[in-house]
Order: C-alpha cells, then sequence, then structure tokens
C-alpha cells in the first residue's frame, strides 16, 4: 500500500546539532528545516532525547489461556496512582542484538520463562516529539504453567514481580485502569482482537522450525 503522508526524510534538512547532556541518555539541541504544507520551508529548533530503541513481548500461555505480565517500579509515574507499573517483558536493544532476540533474552530475565514462537505485532514511536525512541511489539508464546515469583537483574537493580493471570482478567484489568503503560495497553488490545485466532494457531504444535519469528523483523 502506498503510504499517505506527503513528505518524507528528503524534506527535512537538520542544521545544527548541539549535545546538552550526555549520560545513560543523551540530550540533544536541534535546529530543522523541512518543507511546509502551504509551500516553502519552516524553521524550528526541538530538543531531543535521544535513546535506545526497545522491544516488548506480550507473554501468552495459549494452553492456558493466561498471560504473563510483571510489576515493578517506573521512576517516571510518580504523577499516577502508583509508580509500580503492570507492564509486559521488555527491554533495550543491545548493539548487534535482533528484536526477536531481545526478547527472548528479556523474557528469561523479567519473567524466567522460554519463549517458544513469536508473533510481530507493529512497531511505533511512543513518544516522537521529543524522543527518537523506536519500539517492536510481539506476542510470544510461552509455558505460564511454572511463572511466578520476583525476577530481575541484580546488577540492574531489578525487583519484578511476576503475575500469571486470565486473558478475562488481564483484559478486566487495562478496562479499569490498572494497566497505564503504552506497550501493554497496545499489547492487550491487540490480543482482545486477535485472541482467537492466535490461540488457534499457537494450539497446533510449531512445525519443525517454527520456534523463530512469524512475521519477524531485524533490529
Amino acid at each position: 500500500m502506498k503510504r499517505p503522508q506527503q513528505f518524507d526524510l528528503g524534506d527535512v534538512d537538520i542544521t545544527h546539532t548541539e549535545t546538552l547532556y550526555q549520560g545513560f541518555y543523551t540530550m540533544e539541541a536541534l535546529t530543522v528545516r523541512h518543507a511546509a504544507y502551504r509551500g516553502g520551508t519552516v524553521e524550528i529548533r526541538r530538543e531531543l532525547m535521544v535513546r535506545p530503541n526497545a522491544v516488548v513481548v506480550l507473554l501468552y500461555d495459549p494452553r492456558l489461556d493466561e498471560v504473563v505480565l510483571i510489576e515493578q517500579y517506573r521512576v517516571g509515574a510518580h504523577s499516577g496512582p502508583t509508580p509500580w507499573l503492570i507492564e509486559c517483558v521488555a527491554g533495550l536493544i543491545e548493539p548487534g542484538e535482533s528484536t526477536d532476540g531481545v526478547a527472548r533474552r528479556e523474557a528469561e530475565e523479567e519473567a524466567g520463562l522460554s519463549v517458544g514462537r513469536l508473533h510481530f505485532i507493529c512497531e511505533y514511536f511512543p513518544s516522537p516529539g521529543g524522543s527518537t525512541e523506536k519500539i517492536t511489539l510481539y506476542a510470544g508464546e510461552v509455558d505460564a504453567s511454572s511463572a511466578g515469583g520476583v525476577h530481575g537483574l541484580d546488577a540492574d537493580g531489578e525487583d519484578i514481580l511476576v503475575h500469571r493471570v486470565t486473558v478475562k482478567q488481564a483484559l478486566a484489568w487495562l478496562s479499569a485502569g490498572h494497566v497505564n503503560n503504552a506497550a501493554s495497553i497496545i499489547g492487550l488490545q491487540w490480543l482482545a482482537l486477535h485472541h482467537d485466532e492466535l490461540r488457534s494457531r499457537w494450539q497446533t504444535p510449531a512445525a519443525s522450525g517454527q520456534e523463530q519469528t512469524i512475521s519477524g523483523v531485524s533490529g
């Protein structure tokens, strides 16, 4: 399908970049000149957080019809009812990693689970007005029967509680506003739309070599 947008990267010129801060993330100030819909160009100055891209994986057990979610403290969520958020497993992409590789690694680290088949859901920019971050979202096939406990890497200060819940319960949490981060909302809404199809597909044993990514993308 032809993309609907009128302009692309060829219609943008970054004329100046200044590094304002360099830490775990980088903050830059950019002067940008881009094409305008009324003709000519517009020049703007914007501050931009440069950060690694990330992968999110919604862990789903088709046999038990359950999802595995995690709970952890988030320093940016103090304006909400609690800074401990209910989330999908997620992590940053390290240099040289593929997105499906990150999904499998993070499922082990944050939930203690091995992922079988992966289904690519979407890619999106969570905050493109001021951040470079791009999210790749998957559904991941797991055996949830042993899911539970506290996980995470001590070296990263992670303290992650695992929740094993039915799909119905997870969607009830979503409807009640207990799931209030974008990636998890998108993942659970996708599951609500495609639940029957995904469950039917994954209840059929994976063919040889199918323990890889369905419609996957590289990092």
